[in-house]
């Protein structure tokens, strides 16, 4: 018992320095002068090779069948989305507001999870998901103005829940640099393919200045095939849905971090943050109430027992 205590713990501390990482995401987007689609290019290309790199000096196989690389191709597509949604909501709104919804990764995987994974629906997780759209609901009301910006980060939010559930699929079968591997190199090919097709390559490709090097490979290595892969890691112990809770305190971090970088550019009004408090709020409550819940429903089953044992 007291192993798994440890195990929990660590993995709940590696998940937590990742989301720390996570925070500083978004501000890379908003330093870095490219456009959404043309940083995932890069951002996945230099994660790719830095994920071939480790795996071809641990001498890692990541030979499966066609039908899992397959899935996890698809996988990548779909994460590919996500930060190209992420990238271009900051880009269009601001930072705070981008973060601020992405906590709604939360109700999303609630409802993903049960029907992916075929488990039963919680209560709790559907009361936190409505409380979660009072946030959502607060923070459209205050600040209308960047209502793209918000639609747009509620996409990427349902896309990070989408591949967060789906990753949880493989985590017990598979090696998590392999599958992190894949998906970051289809995805690199997906965004090439819409460049490609899209002439953006030939017409209007913006190429990186000189400091968007630096920050390029802070954003690939740092905060994509190290972050990424640890993030997929310690699904082999936690559940998909504790993954995404954890993840959604990305924005205390981030939010705190633009504010003291960018100043009066991330300055939002009170209902904002009333409306991004409640969301974390939420996330907050949920273990400890999810706790005390599985905690009462024990003690009712050993009363039960105990009662038909005395019969």
């Amino acid at each position: 018992m007291l192993i798994r205590v440890n195990e929990l713990l660590k993995n709940h501390l590696k998940l937590h320095f990742v989301v720390f990482i996570y925070g500083f995401t978004a501000i890379l987007g908003k330093l870095i002068t490219l456009p959404a689609a043309e940083m995932v290019w890069y951002r996945m290309l230099i994660a790719f090779a830095a994920l071939g790199i480790y795996l071809s000096y641990k001498k890692q196989s990541v030979v499966y069948s066609g039908r899992v690389v397959l899935k996890m191709v698809a996988v990548g597509l779909v994460v590919a989305l996500h930060w190209i949604t992420f990238f271009h909501a900051v880009k269009i709104s601001n930072v705070s507001v981008t973060l601020g919804c992405l906590a709604s990764t939360t109700l999303f995987t609630s409802i993903l999870e049960p029907i992916i994974v075929k488990r039963r629906v919680k209560w709790l997780e559907l009361v936190i998901g409505l409380v979660i759209i009072g946030g959502l609901y607060l923070i459209f009301q205050f600040e209308f103005r960047y209502k793209l910006g918000i639609l747009t980060a509620l996409t990427s939010a349902f896309l990070a829940g989408l591949f967060t559930v789906l990753n949880k699929t493989f985590i017990t079968k598979y090696h998590p640099v392999a599958i992190s591997f894949y998906e970051m190199g289809s995805g690199f090919v997906g965004i090439t393919l819409f460049l490609l097709l899209s002439g953006r390559f030939s017409s209007n490709f913006v190429a990186p200045v000189p400091l968007d090097w630096l920050w390029l490979v802070v954003l690939g290595i740092i905060c994509t095939a190290y972050a990424f892969v640890v993030s997929i890691d310690v699904m082999k112990v936690l559940s998909a849905y504790s993954v995404v809770l954890t993840i959604n305190m990305e924005p205390v971090y981030g939010i705190l971090m633009a504010f003291f970088i960018f100043r009066d550019s991330e300055f939002m009004s009170a209902g904002f943050y009333i409306g991004t408090l409640v969301i974390l709020s939420a996330v907050v409550l949920y273990p400890f109430l999810d706790r005390k819940l599985r905690k009462r429903a024990l003690i009712a089953e050993m009363k039960a027992s105990s009662k038909s044992y005395g019969k």
